[in-house]
């Protein structure tokens, strides 16, 4: 598990920035209203500002949600793992993956004889006991074979168990859990026995074990364990190691694994559930990064390539972890990994075990990280019954009413910090938005707007969960509309609404159309293709900022090139299809792409990290004039991808940040850069960084892009 974090406390007003104005021009219009025989205005009052504004686009795909979308991890300690009432509850919040047998156990398990020397196994934990509570909730398996006292050949004859002789069907298969806690980098939590501890030599572990199991199966997908991008040990380099985790790992390894496993916790055991929810923020970031990872060492096969995120919670132990609170951070956690390319998130844990007793919003909070209670004591205070569904089970099954496997996730954005919206257009037409209210005092009125998608004029059906209620409940005559609905208190809803007869994709004759490849990518072009759609006439290429699109191709053919685009720029698009009367159809999903630098640019930069420690790096940075002229008095100029990069001191140069920007100014008396080369300029910093620490995408000398980078 991650290293703890420190994360402060949400800062939203929940005011919208418009709404001064509106109630302004309400007493302007009640002044002018007419007078009654009592000289009282007749004009009915106008309605109240609303407190947030959501803005829904069902036409900028985030991507299908999954089969393994929603999922939790299973411990072979834990003796209600197969509780009959545990499939129940799973199949009732459409659970589609359950994990196994249960994170660091995982490296001292051994599957055939169902013993974990040195740990707990509970009695009826077994292999063909899971895969019982599998099937029964309708699920499939996330297994972790044996890494750090098992052998590629014990994993082979797990895979042949499991879907030879058995027919489990098992798909996904990790490669050890949480390896970089090996010791390597000096903490170490994880059983490992293998004599050389480094990534690389996990790296060549995984090629053996990937080549020993789809030996039995090849059908099965093979995952690697990396480290979370701004979470300990990332950016750590290892006495001998040619780069941190992560990368030694992926370039060694990406043509022979399916996906990545990484896990996510908000910090350490003092985080508030509602620290989590704004540590929240940092985590699409951090997926992008895991995909730029990726997209460096895989290259065209990239896509092929999953992201799991195996475990999440909001701390690794401590206070607020059954309480409301931590039912809304489910809630939103899930839905935000989802939006940002995972394939499965996965809860710890189905049942954990009391901690800490505290209250927290009027209720005990038992300091457990399970979704189900275990029954368990901490003093003279015990759970409730075992199997009893603390708050986060509720948050997981709130997003169940959003959508299921094969829906479309939609961009969905919130005026207020205090309100998460996220939105799925489903297969039937239908589009829901789930609002979290993260305010514990008040409600929050919320309009909605939407693009691409008409309401219907009947009522929305609406689902809530908030206080008092003792499941997801059912409150459609609630007096919510498509426009304007309340939002409890620390509480949820989801507004599901039918489309207006005759709009939306259902009245298009176009199919869908497959997701953009990038088939060239320039410093100021991106050669684009897809799959074409049945009944399409022609495309629509569009591109995506927050839940706002804008058409920048358009296209009869399957292909099209995007061009002026500004170097080392990121761009998130998607196509839609029209067909012969111009009625436009779903999105395809999504593709991100980022442009290059001009290889024959006057002048050339090189950005080195020549050390890191998770919150900190060194960096150098060497320039090269290329041009016919010498330079003198010469500036460099970047922008920081994420907010949370600064430089905190540098030497050979004048450092200025301003926001993400950063200017570096030749030292007084500097030398000419030569003409073709002939000399360089290096400077260094001590940088910081909170989260992610992706590299600068475009450097600028005196204004002029250079190449490199």
């Amino acid at each position: 598990m991650s290293l703890p974090q420190r994360s402060g406390r949400p800062a939203g007003t929940g005011i919208r920035h418009f709404a001064r104005a509106a109630a302004a021009l309400a007493a302007a219009l009640a002044l002018l209203a007419p007078l009654n025989a009592a000289g009282v205005a007749s004009a009915a009052a106008p309605e109240a500002p609303a407190d947030a504004g959501v803005r829904v686009n069902a036409q900028a795909s985030l991507g299908r949600m999954p089969d393994t979308a929603r999922g939790v991890n299973t411990a072979i300690w834990d003796s209600h793992m197969n509780d009959p009432e545990v499939a129940d509850l799973m199949k009732a919040a459409d659970v589609g993956a359950m994990r196994y047998p249960g994170g660091s156990y995982a490296d001292i398990y051994h599957w055939e004889t169902h013993t974990a020397p040195g740990g707990y196994v509970a009695p009826g934990t077994d292999f063909d006991s899971f895969m019982g509570t599998v099937r029964a909730t309708g699920a499939q398996p996330i297994l972790i074979a044996n890494y750090g006292s098992g052998t590629p050949e014990e994993a082979a004859g797990w895979v042949r168990y499991a879907n030879v002789t058995k027919d489990y069907d098992a798909k996904y298969w990790e490669i050890g859990n949480e390896i970089y806690g090996n010791g390597h980098y000096g903490n170490g939590w994880e059983h490992d026995e293998h004599e050389d501890k480094s990534p690389r030599e996990y790296a060549r572990q995984v090629r053996a074990y990937a080549e020993a199991m789809k030996a039995v199966d090849p059908t099965i997908r093979i995952g690697a364990v990396l480290t979370t991008p701004g979470h300990w040990p990332d950016g750590v380099v290892g006495e001998g190691d040619p780069g941190d985790w992560n990368h030694t790992v992926l370039s060694e390894v990406t043509d022979v694994i399916d996906f990545v496993s990484v896990h996510w916790y908000a910090g350490g055991s003092d985080t508030t559930a509602e620290a989590a929810m704004t540590k929240l923020t940092g985590l699409p970031g951090e997926l992008r990064e895991v995909r730029n990872q990726i997209d460096r060492y895989a290259g065209a096969r990239s896509p092929h390539i999953g992201i799991a995120l195996t475990e999440i919670n909001t701390n690794t132990g401590g206070a607020m972890l059954t309480a409301r609170p931590n039912g809304l951070f489910t809630a939103d956690a899930y839905l935000t990994a989802l939006e940002n390319g995972v394939f499965t998130v996965d809860w710890w844990n189905t049942h954990n075990g009391a901690g800490r007793i505290t209250t927290v919003d009027g209720e005990t909070d038992y300091g457990d990280m399970g979704m189900l209670s275990s029954g368990a004591c901490t003093g003279d205070v015990c759970e409730p019954a075992p199997n009893t569904p603390f708050h986060p089970y509720y948050g997981m099954k709130m997003t169940s009413e959003l959508g299921t496997a094969g829906d479309t996730l939609v961009a969905a954005a919130s005026s207020a910090q205090d309100v998460s919206a996220h939105a799925v257009h489903r297969r039937d037409g239908r589009l829901s938005v789930l609002l979290i209210n993260k305010d514990p005092d008040a409600a929050r009125t919320v309009d909605l707007e939407y693009t691409g998608f008409t309401p219907a004029a009947a009522a929305p059906e609406v689902s809530r969960y908030a206080r008092g209620d003792s499941d997801v409940t059912d409150v459609t005559d609630g007096g919510a509309s498509a426009s304007r609905v309340t939002v409890p208190p620390y509480g949820m809803l989801t507004v599901t609404l039918t489309p207006r007869a005759g709009t939306g994709p259902g009245a298009s004759d176009a199919e869908a159309p497959g997701a953009p490849r990038p088939e060239a990518v320039t410093d100021t072009t991106a050669h684009l293709s897809w799959e074409g759609a049945a009944g399409a006439a022609r495309y629509l290429v569009q591109e995506r900022d927050g839940a706002h699109t804008h058409v920048v191709g358009e296209t009869t053919g399957t292909s099209v090139t995007l061009r002026n685009l500004p170097p080392g720029s990121t761009h998130t698009v998607n196509v839609l299809a029209a067909d012969a009367s111009g009625r436009l159809s779903a999105p395809s999903a999504p593709l991100t792409f980022t442009t290059g630098t001009p290889p024959d640019a006057p002048c050339a930069v090189s950005y080195h990290r020549d050390t890191s420690w998770g919150n900190g790096f060194v960096a150098t940075v060497t320039v090269r004039n290329l041009s016919d002229t010498p330079i003198t008095g010469w500036t460099v100029d970047w922008d920081w991808p994420s907010d949370r990069q600064s430089v905190s001191s540098g030497w050979n140069a004048t450092f200025h940040q301003t926001g993400r920007h950063v200017r570096v100014t030749a030292p007084e008396g500097a030398g000419p850069l030569a003409p073709d080369g002939g000399s360089t300029a290096s400077f260094g910093f001590v940088g910081a960084n909170d989260g992610p620490n992706p590299q600068p995408t475009v450097f600028r000398l005196n204004g002029t892009v250079c190449s490199g980078g």
